[in-house]
């Protein structure tokens, strides 16, 4: 596989699309996407892992909000791993990950992942270069667990938000109201080291790609928003499930 050059994919919809086209076709998709998780639910037999990667400000938390907020909340649950608690880290990096890994007929949103432990730790000299492509390989057996031994399909998105609408974005947290709650003075810090965070990124999607990554231009949070339900319509159609039978 080639490697994915980010500074090569553009962060915004490509010209031919039509906002309010768009987004009346997210409106449509959302409908089907409330039928394809109803009967992931109740044929039990395949589970879905989401994971959300993407630099401070991409627009995980809008995408979490809108692609999955009309879905039935039995049948969906989110977690967002943070900084490693002390006792995470007195076990191995996966540990926190897998007691989150999503039930049969369960959607389980990953809001940062297992990601982190190979993106920050190394951004930061946390851990070098070998423990870093080891880590790497012991995630690419873990989705490889999921996937063979519990039917679940997982979808990677790096949700893929330019320098000047990212800087935009933290600036937001200073003035709106209904955004300062996300204010973190280390994020302006953490926005200098983007190209670090693009190499490791660029890394992940070279060395951990047995599950492909789907690279979402995340600039307008509409199209983000469309490619991210577009994949999820395609995956669980992909399944064929069918409601189960009575019991004659």
């Amino acid at each position: 596989m080639a490697s994915i050059q980010l500074k090569e994919i553009s962060t915004r919809a490509p010209k031919e699309f039509d906002k309010d086209e768009t987004k009346a076709k997210m409106d449509e998709m959302l409908g089907q996407m409330d039928e394809l998780q109803n009967l992931l639910y109740a044929s039990n037999t395949y589970s879905v892992l989401i994971i959300l990667q993407g630099m401070d400000a991409s627009g995980k938390d809008g995408a979490v909000r809108k692609v999955f907020g009309p879905m039935n909340p039995q049948g969906v649950t989110v977690h967002s791993f943070k900084v490693p608690t002390e006792e995470e880290l007195a076990h191995d990096f996966l540990w926190r990950i897998h007691k989150y890994a999503p039930a049969k007929g369960m959607i389980q949103i990953f809001n940062r992942s297992q990601y982190e432990d190979v993106l920050v730790t190394r951004v930061h000299k946390l851990i070098d270069d070998k423990t870093a492509m080891l880590r790497m390989k012991a995630i690419n057996d873990f989705e490889e667990l999921l996937a063979r031994h519990n039917n679940t399909v997982i979808l990677k998105f790096y949700l893929h938000v330019s320098e000047e609408e990212q800087s935009e974005r933290l600036k937001e947290r200073l003035k709106e109201d209904r955004k300062k709650w996300k204010y973190n003075a280390n994020d302006f810090e953490e926005a200098k080291l983007r190209k670090q965070y693009r190499k490791a990124y660029e890394d992940c999607f070279k060395y951990c790609n047995k599950v492909p990554w789907i690279i979402v231009p995340a600039d307008q949070n509409w199209y983000k928003e469309y490619i991210i339900a577009k994949t999820i319509v395609k995956g669980l159609e992909n399944l064929n499930m069918k409601y189960p039978q009575l019991n004659k």
